[in-house]
């Protein structure tokens, strides 16, 4: 990399007040549905400890709304938090959720799964033009460098369908589709070579499961994966076993995904995850017409049976 290219991956992409107002925007709201009685709760993001760092939190009182942020750092997807780690708030009222243009992609497909009622959530979205990526040096502002691959594509940086949309989108550069060019890098190779490249991948895989662990949709109670009697899958990290766990949940979420990229940002591994979920997601709309998370669906394209569904497959 040159020094000119260097130095261009630093530069700051968005203005600190666009922070500052999307983050006064959240607090007026959430403190002004909580002083209301509208909700008992608003799911947002806290500073984190360290500098640069964001939390999710639960908030439920105006004093701790009035510390609600919004900045590059806050990369969880928070509908996680309806779902599994915090999920018992929703029995205490109606819940507020602070979300972006991902996020609420995620909430619309949960909806569809009956696993969420719209009535219950008051949805307060983000104008989001952008996050950190997953191992960006948060000490600095957010750049090209820094930016998170997924928002360089984003096409939901406005969440429609929002109770509320905190602040303003700020006009946004553009900049070099890095995911979409190296998914037809791949889509170009022979089918033995994509054999190769994802057996490479998936090999350096150690079972942490921390995939499962971040997506909103994979909700159940006990996994099927962790079952031992009958055991469906291998549970150590060996070859076989670790190929079968990443397409048996490629396959879950097809349809579903909500292009997060959630997976993608925790795994410590550095496996491109997201590459293989946009794949699937780009197969269920060329085949079936069918985009996941732009409104609530009961059933997707492979939860769903039509007589007219192509069958050209079957051979």
């Amino acid at each position: 990399m040159t020094n000119t290219a260097q130095q261009l991956d630093t530069i700051q992409l968005l203005d600190d007040a666009y922070w500052g107002a999307v983050t006064a925007a959240i607090r007026s709201e959430a403190q002004r549905l909580l002083e209301s009685g509208e909700v008992t709760a608003v799911v947002g993001y806290l500073p984190g400890r360290r500098t640069g760092t964001a939390l999710p939190a639960v908030v439920t009182s105006v004093e701790e709304a009035d510390k609600l942020i919004f900045s590059p750092a806050c990369q969880n997807n928070l509908a996680l938090y309806l779902t599994k780690a915090k999920k018992d708030i929703q029995r205490s009222g109606r819940v507020a959720i602070v979300v972006k243009g991902c996020d609420l992609r995620a909430l619309a497909g949960l909806m569809g799964e009956n696993q969420l009622k719209r009535e219950e959530l008051q949805i307060i979205g983000i104008p989001c033009a952008g996050v950190y990526g997953a191992n960006a040096d948060r000490s600095l502002p957010l750049s090209e460098g820094s930016i998170a691959r997924k928002c360089r594509e984003c096409t939901v940086h406005l969440p429609e369908g929002a109770d509320v949309i905190a602040g303003e989108l700020p006009v946004l550069p553009e900049l070099a589709h890095l995911e979409a060019e190296e998914l037809a890098r791949l889509e170009a190779m022979t089918p033995a070579e994509r054999w190769a490249f994802w057996k490479e991948q998936f090999s350096r895989c150690i079972k942490c499961l921390a995939c499962r662990q971040v997506c909103p949709f994979c909700f159940c109670e006990q996994c099927l994966c962790d079952r031992n009697r009958p055991q469906a899958l291998e549970t150590t990290p060996r070859p076989a076993g670790n190929f079968a766990w990443h397409i048996v949940r490629a396959m879950h979420l097809a349809g579903r995904c909500a292009g997060c990229a959630e997976c993608e940002r925790v795994c410590p591994m550095d496996i491109p995850l997201n590459l293989l979920n946009r794949k699937m997601a780009g197969e269920i709309k060329e085949l079936y017409g069918y985009e996941a998370g732009l409104a609530p669906a009961e059933k997707g394209p492979l939860t769903s049976y039509d007589d007219k569904d192509d069958q050209s497959f079957i051979k």
